[in-house]
């Protein structure tokens, strides 16, 4: 890979930056902020409503709440009586994509909702988005059986379903909204990695996946949504008018075979 997404803590002397694509080389008598970043590798993605040509050197893969507090028995949503079950659907996918992208050089970054244990930075309507009648168990609070505290930062709830356990070089970012970009450091670390285009999946693909999808496309980014990668348990016209949203105004759609098409038939 020619972007390791989780650097040595030690760099070489006069390496300032994590990323090949961002970084600076500095010397006693000079700041060197045009050093050499990897060479394009362009390909092309079958999508909707177009074609998408784009470099793989400034692409990543964002996948965003694939937690066990909503895609696992004994989670939150399997708590209040919701269709767990629905939000599984891009494990398969995601097991098969994983390896390609991350043999190809992506980047893949892991946006789960994992809140402070002490609440400090939730409003009241976040809460109460946990907790609409003021009963029952909300955000921080814990799960009967196991004892694990809903979203809470390290806890079972808030951690990546077993099937789809991150790998030492992905990058993992807590987020405390239902956008990715509120309040996270995911931005400036896409914008260190030279990202340009940004490819999402995860649940819930009307909530979560599709409002940090539209803030990438109010901050710049190309951004294209795998639909087999994402799921919701919301009724199917969610889904239906969020694909017809994000072709419409926020950027492209596709889906894993047709990125993992891309991504093997770019020259390395």
């Amino acid at each position: 890979m020619n972007h390791p997404s989780n650097p040595s803590r030690t760099t070489p002397d006069g390496i300032l930056g994590s990323f090949a694509q961002s970084r600076w080389h500095a010397t006693e008598s000079l700041v060197d902020m045009a050093v050499q970043t990897p060479a394009p590798r362009v390909t092309t993605l079958d999508a909707e409503p177009q074609k998408v040509r784009f470099d793989i050197e400034k692409s990543a893969l964002v996948i965003i709440d694939m937690q066990n507090d909503f895609c696992t028995k004994g989670g939150w949503v399997d708590h209040i009586g919701g269709d767990y079950g629905a939000d599984r659907a891009p494990i398969a996918p995601l097991q098969r994509l994983l390896p390609i992208a991350r043999q190809s050089g992506v980047p893949v970054i892991w946006v789960n909702w994992g809140n402070r244990p002490d609440l400090a930075n939730m409003p009241p309507n976040q809460l109460h988005l946990y907790k609409p009648k003021g009963t029952g168990i909300g955000l921080g609070e814990a799960l009967p059986g196991h004892g694990a505290r809903v979203l809470e930062k390290d806890s079972w709830a808030a951690a990546v379903v077993d099937e789809l356990k991150p790998e030492a070089q992905d990058i993992c970012v807590d987020k405390y909204r239902i956008s990715g970009f509120w309040d996270t450091p995911l931005d400036s670390i896409l914008r260190n990695l030279g990202t340009r285009t940004i490819f999402f999946a995860g649940v819930n693909t009307d909530q979560c996946v599709l409002h940090t999808l539209t803030d990438a496309n109010f901050l710049g980014y190309g951004c294209v949504m795998l639909t087999d990668c994402c799921a919701t348990s919301s009724p199917a016209f969610c889904t239906e008018a969020s694909i017809w949203n994000v072709k419409k105004c926020f950027g492209f759609v596709a889906d894993s075979l047709q990125l993992a098409a891309a991504l093997t038939g770019a020259a390395r």
